[in-house]
């Protein structure tokens, strides 16, 4: 039936890929085998001269390059993971069309939590999320603006944008919606009588076909394309709805009469949606957190619900009421898509991954999901790289779902919402009871949930086709915000994935542990350890062979993937090197978890800036990416003097692609501006304070 491009590889070229990978893997293991081995060596004869200094670091230099040979060698297993499950039947596509036209047919909330974005962006992930082929579906706009009431700036033509949008695209979609009844209700009438002639129905489904696809090529012809973002979104819309209605016309030979139904009733059902739009700040009983998490919490806790306005001493709440009474009605659903507004999906997206929830061995899976995948063709260097790195990510997740290691994807997903309803808490804020569904404990609140469900005993799933596409930052500014909020909080969940994997340990929980362990502490331990190896005075202990060919192969299959995914084989260097440039920044991410942990206080969350134009970079990060470029050289040199030519070697290799990472990520004019921007205005008080300490006698 309806089928997408998936960009797996399957087959023979899958088998390759998993023996390669297999022997690499070996290779790997081997390596650190004899690394272990000859630095275990050293350690006998450091304790019988009870040089206990030397022994502590030679300890500390094994354990912190394990940590690293670790990452690899889940990478490794990951992609077996993958390429196995590539090589599997996709999808049931009977189930799909089956459940295409039920009339019970599960219902579908699609949960869009929105700030201050463009109307653009608004726009087309709303069309995508409005354009599945599924019935009985609902598309709420969550928008979390700032509440302003007048005014003619920024935030208030943004807040009444974004109240528009979903007006807007009712109406549109009401009045298709609405020509497509009257003509199957008339078809209706013609199947009963008498006169019913196949061949003349086809024919007018052929003039509808070609309308339609008229009216699809014609959006696209008029759309004002700006960029690769837009260029994505008419694929996967009205490209790929125009695929599939040209598709209906190639039908050879005459349908029966069930058939006409069924296309009659299809046109019907693309366009049945109902579009709403919410605000919870306008509500004092309801959650104000500044974070997605409570925003999507917010709505869900009213789903099923009748409510009215009441006025109270400081603003407005929501009360329950009769259905009679209600102001807001809120219908009941039996799952959620949440869409981040900067995501597309493609049309068969909802109807695909409730066919998996739907079959009877699945009533245990509480979330179905496809990791999102880069918009392709970015436009500059650092997001084109930042990308690649999201689309590794994909093929990750990928393999952790073969290890039944998932974790939840926050951009988007399917959710049941009885699986939801099973992880519940309530909370008091501001004097109200207010339902937690979703984590906000930390800013990725999708991977504290992970937890949640597992210990619930629900089971999460990734699907592997490429159905969900998200924006990646196009500046270092914009991608310092949404690295250091990745990087902040997979240690406070630690505890909690703990107590899960030893509540009933067993080999399968090990199993899962090995992987889930990593998709936590990664972050903190590669970053740190990649510092501390450089920072640390190692020097010798750095000079083996076999450390440096335990991650040979790594590089190898990581170059390979990224030219499966669309880039080139020498973008493992650009890679490379933004993760050189990002280490601060993961740091500072790790550092605000331990803050958290030690003060108890919440970390705010930092939403990605989504503006035209550049998003300046704090300073601190900018000055810490060149201090550390300074660190890295003068190290290199400090060590080749010292003798230790192989720990040189290695440092001054890392700050010549620091220092490239600098000038083509960040650029030195842009590093100079933002510095700048922030220093100059606090010179006047810093000229006062100097002249002043100069000033004072003695």
């Amino acid at each position: 039936m309806y089928q997408v491009k998936t960009g797996v590889t399957t087959g023979t070229g899958s088998k390759f890929e998993i023996r390669l990978t297999a022997v690499f893997l070996i290779f790997t293991l081997a390596t650190y085998g004899f690394f272990v081995y000859e630095q275990s060596n050293i350690l006998p004869t450091l304790y019988y001269q009870e040089a206990w200094m030397p022994m502590i670091m030679h300890v500390f230099f094994i354990v912190l390059s394990s940590f690293l040979v670790y990452g690899g060698v889940l990478y490794h297993f990951t992609r077996i993971g993958y390429f196995k499950r590539s090589a599997a039947p996709l999808a049931d596509l009977q189930g799909e069309e089956a459940l295409l036209f039920r009339e019970n047919a599960p219902r579908l909330t699609i949960l869009v939590p929105s700030y201050k974005e463009e109307p653009e962006v608004i726009t087309q992930t709303l069309l995508s999320a409005g354009f599945q082929l599924y019935p009985n579906r609902r598309v709420v706009l969550l928008i979390d603006n700032p509440p302003v009431t007048s005014g003619s700036g920024n935030d208030y033509h943004l807040l009444c944008d974004a109240r528009n949008i979903p007006v807007n695209l009712t109406n549109y979609f009401k009045t298709r919606r609405q020509q497509y009844l009257e003509a199957e209700q008339a078809f209706e009438n013609r199947r009963s009588s008498s006169a019913f002639d196949p061949a003349a129905e086809k024919a007018r489904l052929e003039k509808l076909w070609a309308e339609l696809e008229g009216h699809f090529n014609g959006n696209i012809s008029s759309y004002d394309v700006g960029n690769h973002v837009d260029r994505l979104f008419l694929e996967v819309t009205y490209e790929r709805l125009a695929e599939i209605i040209a598709g209906k016309r190639a039908i050879p030979g005459e349908l029966s009469a069930e058939n006409i139904a069924r296309e009659y009733r299809f046109l019907t059902i693309l366009f049945d949606v109902e579009f709403e739009s919410f605000e919870r700040k306008r509500y004092l009983n309801l959650s104000h957190a500044a974070n997605k998490a409570m925003n999507l919490n917010s709505y869900i806790g009213l789903c099923g619900g009748c409510f009215t306005e009441r006025t109270v001493p400081g603003g407005t709440i929501l009360a329950k009421c009769s259905s009679e009474e209600a102001t807001l009605s809120v219908p009941a659903t039996d799952y959620y898509i949440t869409l981040d507004a900067d995501s597309l999906i493609v049309p068969e997206y909802a109807n695909r991954l409730i066919a998996i929830m739907e079959k009877p061995s699945n009533e245990r899976l509480g979330i179905v999901q496809t990791p999102y995948s880069a918009v392709p063709e970015a436009d500059n260097v650092i997001e084109r790289v930042a990308g690649a790195t999201t689309d590794i990510q994909y093929l990750i997740h990928q393999g952790l779902t073969s290890y039944n290691a998932t974790y939840w994807v926050g951009a988007n997903a399917l959710i049941r919402a009885e699986a939801l309803e099973d992880i519940k808490s309530v909370v008091s804020e501001r004097g109200y009871e207010v339902y937690k569904y979703i984590q906000d404990r930390t800013v990725i609140e999708d991977t504290e949930s992970s937890i949640d469900l597992a210990d619930k005993k629900w089971t999460l799933h990734n699907h592997p086709e490429r159905l969900a596409f998200s924006a990646t930052p196009p500046d270092y500014g914009s991608l310092l915000i949404q690295r250091r909020r990745w990087a902040n909080g997979g240690l406070l969940i630690m505890p909690k994935l703990l107590s899960y994997l030893f509540t009933k340990p067993s080999l399968s929980r090990f199993r899962e542990g090995f992987f889930r362990v990593h998709y936590l502490i990664s972050t903190a331990a590669v970053n740190i350890g990649m510092l501390l190896l450089m920072l640390l005075p190692f020097g010798q202990l750095c000079n083996s062979i076999w450390l440096p060919l335990t991650s040979l192969t790594y590089y190898i299959l990581y170059a390979r993937d990224l030219k499966k995914c669309g880039y080139k084989i020498s973008d493992v260097f650009n890679v490379y090197a933004l993760n050189l440039l990002l280490i601060p920044v993961n740091l500072g991410g790790v550092f605000k978890s331990i803050e958290q942990a030690f003060t108890g206080k919440h970390i705010p969350f930092a939403r990605t800036p989504k503006i035209e134009g550049r998003t300046a970079a704090s300073p601190l990060y900018i000055v810490s990416s060149y201090a550390l470029f300074a660190q890295f050289f003068a190290g290199g040199i400090f060590s080749a003097v010292s003798g230790h030519l192989v720990l040189g070697i290695f440092s001054m290799v890392n700050a010549v692609v620091l220092l490239y990472a600098i000038i083509s990520f960040i650029g030195l004019r842009e590093s100079y501006e933002d510095v700048m921007n922030v220093v100059e205005p606090k010179l006047p008080t810093l000229r006062k304070m100097f002249l002043s300490t100069a000033q004072q006698p003695g």
